[in-house]
């Protein structure tokens, strides 16, 4: 990274950019968390099939497929902050919408909100995840990532347990016109977030060699004439499709799946993704670098995550939902691990390979859709054979992928 503090000065360079993006992750869980509750209850509310209530995911996640590319020149265009700052305003109205939705009943509009939202999602996180990434040496940036994701994936429980506080009744007896009030709250906290984004103190930060005068300093990337020409990071593209998909499969069909097997409080399932991924990444701030690098953690989680689908599709239902903590387990640092493999030596493409990266994000549209019509088929427990193939080409990127160079 040019301009690099020295070694006494990062903890204090580090500290307050830690904090505030850790506070935008959380903000990107919490949106994405509001999902797992209203899937149920739409179900149940609209009397829709499971693969329509899923398209709410779907739609939150098309907007990557669209904006992807169009935030990172937003980025530079106005920079990083006041795209923070734009993609709360989005979240906020996207949220807004949530309220006539639910007046109207209309799944329609309900699906414009979620896109909407996504549009929110999609501007932050094509801000935080190369930020993060390029704000210190890339060897330690599965270690960033991973404090991120405690913060992000914490907040994918609190949404629904937060909805289901303030509305107080348990999500299978709530109606829609209950959501007005923790929405309104929501918007309020959000609008919020966008002030503070704008005035947050942090360090403008580039990746070696992506400024045009430093191109030597990235030799690989010099002779390169399109982001297209580097393959792992293509392969990487990939992986982060399929695993964005299942790892919002394992976060976003809990409450959905324990009200299919009727157990009681629905939503308290939801904290069960939450806890192996936070166990992991604990494990990857403590091992990554000293004890493990990126791609070998990639590796052992990839296998976790295999072990984890085929004990929920092939354990007694009652028993399989708790198996989905290993799943979780898995998924806990492969956004910290693919992200740094696929973004190295992209030198002047970085912003490029990013906004392919935040594309990638759409994979988790298409793949819980996936899973809702696998469902209606073959039932919940089936569905979770969706997630296996996934995490074998995840395997694949740990042990070959990364690496490809041409």
């Amino acid at each position: 990274m040019n301009g690099q503090p020295t070694t006494t000065k990062r903890a204090s360079y580090y500290f307050f950019p830690i904090v505030i993006l850790g506070t935008m992750f959380f903000a990107i869980g919490f949106a994405l968390g509001i999902n797992s509750y209203l899937i149920p209850l739409l179900n149940q509310a609209l009397e829709i099939s499971s693969a329509e209530s899923y398209l709410v995911l779907a739609a939150t996640f098309s907007a990557f497929l669209i904006f992807g590319y169009p935030a990172s020149l937003v980025i530079g265009k106005i920079g990083y902050k006041k795209t923070m700052a734009l993609s709360f305003l989005l979240f906020s109205i996207g949220f807004f919408l949530y309220i006539p939705s639910a007046k109207m009943e209309s799944l329609t509009l309900f699906l414009v909100a979620s896109f909407i939202s996504g549009m929110g999602n999609t501007f932050l996180q094509a801000t935080v995840n190369p930020y993060v990434t390029i704000l210190g040496p890339i060897e330690s940036a599965a270690k960033r990532m991973s404090i991120m994701g405690i913060a992000n994936k914490l907040a994918w429980p609190i949404a629904p347990m937060f909805l289901a506080l303030v509305i107080g009744k348990s999500v299978n007896e709530v109606s829609l016109a209950d959501t007005r009030l923790p929405f309104m709250i929501i918007i309020g906290v959000f609008l919020l977030l966008g002030v503070l984004a704008l005035l947050a103190p942090l360090p403008e930060v580039k990746a070696t060699g992506e400024d045009e005068d430093s191109v030597d300093d990235c030799p690989y990337a010099a002779k390169k004439t399109s982001v297209w020409q580097f393959p792992h990071l293509l392969l990487g593209v990939l992986a982060l499709f399929l695993y964005v998909g299942a790892e919002t499969i394992s976060l976003g069909t809990l409450v959905d799946y324990a009200e299919s097997l009727n157990l009681p409080n629905p939503e308290y399932y939801a904290w069960i993704a939450p806890v192996g991924m936070v166990f992991g990444y604990v494990a990857g701030i403590v091992l990554i670098p000293k004890y493990l690098s990126q791609s070998n953690a990639l590796l052992i989680v990839s296998v976790i995550a295999i072990v984890g689908s085929l004990m929920v599709v092939l354990t007694p239902p009652e028993m399989s939902i708790y198996f989905v903590v290993f799943m979780a387990l898995g998924c806990s640092l492969m956004w910290p691990a693919i992200w740094p493999l696929a973004m190295t030596d992209l030198g002047r493409f970085t912003k490029a390979g990013s906004s392919l990266m935040v594309i990638a994000i759409v994979g988790g549209a298409l793949i819980p859709t996936l899973y809702g019509f696998v469902k209606d088929a073959f039932g919940a427990q089936n569905a979770y054979w969706v997630t296996v193939p996934i995490f074998l080409y995840i395997l694949y990127y740990a042990l070959k992928g990364h690496k490809v160079r041409v």
